[in-house]
């Protein structure tokens, strides 16, 4: 799918369909991609590629908003096939695209080398003299189209949105939030927050959506999933839960049964929010076609902001 302005969402196919979107942007006979899901990802990259009538020798940069591996767990594998691209990510991450290993031990440690295997495939390093480190302001130029490198923590420290000045979007990582199209209703998009491990700072959070919709930009495009509009009421929405969601992890706190207590009550937070936006198909349906995964990692990372706070006051 594209628009007007060259740019092309593309389903990376993780987890399941309509989940987890990259993006290619073109301009002229040049192209960027901005994220690139995981290994699993790279024929679909190259398909969306082809199908914009392009090579892979058209493409100048690979831009990361996060390393995440749902975003970034294919970089060194794409990056092997762009002879002239270069890879574009937040200083904090850059060594992390360099030698991924520790990428890849976190998380196998959680979910098991099998699982990680199967999931991501092995991550390959980029060599250092293809990445270019972004902080706050870099310009990254795609034949003579900018594209603005934004520090926007909250979900993570080593975090960029990406602002397109000639389409007036940005493209939000996870900044701006998790927006499965399966709960669109007549009332347009529904949209939560993403608080998932292990560097959710709500403060930064609410300061970098703040920035984003002081751009007034035409849409976002998030990574979870695609483009969104009415970006002022999806922030506002944002922001209020942002804050509901913090005092539910802070009513749960020191509950035997936090993790469980944090989980219902952020289910039920969900619910009644997408049946007040119209979407009537009831919790259980939200959990198992959209939400289940999100509200378990929403969870944990309430849980990890919880102890942070409580070792940072002693």
């Amino acid at each position: 799918m594209s628009n007007e302005h060259g740019i092309h969402t593309i389903d990376t196919g993780f987890v399941r369909q309509h989940f987890d979107a990259a993006y290619l942007v073109v301009e002229g006979d040049r192209a960027a991609f901005i994220d690139c899901g995981t290994n699993y990802s790279i024929p679909r990259m190259m398909a969306a590629l082809d199908a914009a009538g392009l090579t892979p020798a058209h493409v100048n940069w690979l831009i990361l908003t996060h390393v995440h591996l749902d975003h970034a767990g294919g970089a060194g594998e794409l990056l092997s096939l762009l002879p002239q691209a270069q890879l574009v990510v937040h200083p904090r991450g850059a060594r992390h695209m360099i030698d991924p290993s520790r990428l890849w031990d976190g998380a196998a440690e959680v979910y098991g080398e099998a699982v990680m295997d199967e999931t991501y495939g092995r991550l390959l390093p980029v060599p250092s003299e293809r990445v270019v480190e972004a902080p706050d302001g870099h310009v990254v130029d795609l034949a003579g189209r900018p594209l603005v490198c934004l520090d926007t923590p909250g979900h993570a420290r080593h975090h960029n949105a990406i602002y397109d000045k000639k389409a007036n979007v940005c493209f939000t990582g996870d900044t701006f939030g998790l927006s499965y199209r399966a709960l669109d209703t007549d009332k347009g998009p529904f949209i939560i927050p993403t608080t998932s491990p292990v560097q959710f700072d709500p403060p930064a959070l609410h300061a970098s959506i703040d920035r984003l919709l002081a751009l007034e930009p035409e849409a976002m495009y998030l990574t979870h999933y695609g483009r969104v509009e009415d970006v002022q009421r999806l922030g506002a929405d944002l922001h209020a839960q942002i804050d509901a969601m913090v005092a539910l992890a802070r009513a749960a706190d020191g509950r035997d049964d936090r993790h469980e207590a944090l989980t219902q009550s952020l289910a039920n937070l969900y619910t009644e929010r997408a049946e007040a936006h119209g979407w009537l198909k009831g919790r259980e349906a939200l959990e198992a076609l959209v939400l289940g995964m999100d509200i378990k990692l929403n969870a944990q990372g309430l849980e990890v902001w919880l102890d942070n706070q409580r070792h940072a006051a002693t």
